[in-house]
């Protein structure tokens, strides 16, 4: 048997509104596009969407918004994939990377104190002023497992910092306090922008394409702007069926919009959301009860003050009582048709963030326990009950197979 690590989920319902889109002659941002970000910003509890090309411009967008500057410091998990981190350079500033928690694999706000206090005292092995200003932290849900929001909320309280959220796969997920009734999205005023990803692979997809979300009014209008070369708001009124010919540039902006053949695929992608994050953690569910018992793993959290969005599941080889390392382990599975991946090098062991910035591998000494040992198995909305056993038995069979 083959097991892709990704089959995406589209229906017919997908492709006839790609088919309507075509066939009216609107293909670039539009007003599918409009009713897409309406419609998502209901859904996550958000005054105003903005509908980008990635979740990458989104997070570029948002620091631009927020007026960072060169020079100024961005607090940044190092367990994240790059664009976390390289929207902070895009601005000339410096991201302080974070080591992660080791049961979460989400940024440790200790160690976050920690690094401040280091800058400040110029103990930072890393050369950033010690008096360079630290505006904001970049928290990422690793995995769609969120991170405790009031934590965050009151660290950045005490270090008078703006939250950008790079909740990349954390739609559709959610968090509560002690058990409360009141569950919290991620969007939900969680962060002063909070950016998703509809990446192939993702929770939801458009092929490529991203929102962001805000209840701030003027960040909203200022990101819109910047998103299509800093045309002018009454020069969006063109991309509506509405206004002149004539355009306004008012900023030197970028060229960020999503389309409305991408925004046909997300409005039926959307209005299946919480269908298909249910198919997710169903697969979840029997890979947590089928590998239960085998020790040469641990398994990720799953916990009743989370709604987990289950766009990964990564497993932690035990290497200890393996007698091959993670990447023969991958090897052993793709030879039994089982595709995976691998979240994340940590950025402070990428060539660029060692070589050109000056991060050693000390200083974050989490993540790099973490690193070697990391695999994500398959897991998608479309996942048959012979898939989930298969790939569950295989990994089971495996660890017995190369045990010490």
């Amino acid at each position: 048997m083959k097991v892709p690590f990704f089959r995406p989920d589209l229906r017919e319902d997908e492709v006839n509104e790609v088919a309507d889109t075509l066939r009216s002659g609107w293909l670039t941002t539009g007003p599918k596009v409009k009713r897409f970000e309406e419609r998502f910003a209901q859904m996550v509890g958000a005054k105003f969407a903005v509908a980008l090309n990635s979740c990458t411009a989104g997070l570029h967008l948002a620091l631009e918004a927020l007026g960072v500057e060169a020079g100024d410091v961005v607090l940044v998990p190092t367990h994240t994939f790059a664009a976390t981190a390289e929207v902070v350079r895009y601005m000339g500033a410096h991201p302080l990377l974070i080591d992660c928690d080791v049961d979460t694999c989400n940024m440790d706000l200790q160690d976050a104190s920690a690094k401040i206090q280091a800058l400040r005292s110029g103990e930072l092995s890393v050369p950033i002023p010690k008096d360079a200003p630290v505006v904001g932290i970049m928290p990422v849900h690793v995995g769609g497992y969120m991170m405790a929001i009031d934590a965050i909320a009151e660290f950045a309280d005490e270090h008078n910092l703006w939250i950008v959220e790079d909740g990349a796969h954390a739609f559709p997920a959610a968090w509560r306090k002690d058990d409360s009734s009141e569950w919290i999205r991620c969007g939900a005023n969680t962060a002063r922008v909070s950016c998703y990803s509809f990446y192939a692979n993702k929770t939801i997809t458009t092929g490529e394409g991203g929102m962001a979300v805000t209840d701030d009014e003027e960040v909203a209008e200022r990101m819109r702007l910047m998103s299509l070369h800093g045309l002018s708001k009454d020069a969006w009124k063109r991309f509506s069926g509405g206004g002149s010919w004539d355009y306004q540039i008012v900023a030197p902006g970028y060229k960020y919009n999503l389309t409305d053949i991408a925004a046909a695929i997300g409005l039926h992608q959307l209005a299946r959301a919480e269908e298909m994050r249910q198919a997710r953690e169903k697969v979840a569910l029997r890979f947590l009860d089928m590998l239960a018992d085998v020790s040469q793993l641990t398994l990720p959290l799953n916990s009743n003050d989370r709604i987990h969005s289950w766009h990964l599941f990564p497993i932690r080889l035990n290497l200890e009582e393996l007698s091959v390392d993670r990447g023969q382990f991958i090897d052993e599975l793709r030879d039994l048709g089982i595709g995976t991946s691998v979240h994340w090098r940590p950025l402070h062991l990428h060539p660029y963030y060692k070589d050109s910035i000056g991060w050693q591998a000390q200083d974050c000494p989490k993540a790099n326990s973490l690193w070697p040992r990391l695999i994500s198995l398959p897991i998608f909305s479309l996942m048959t009950e012979d898939e989930i056993n298969y790939v569950a038995s295989s990994v089971k069979a495996l660890c017995v197979r190369l045990t010490r």
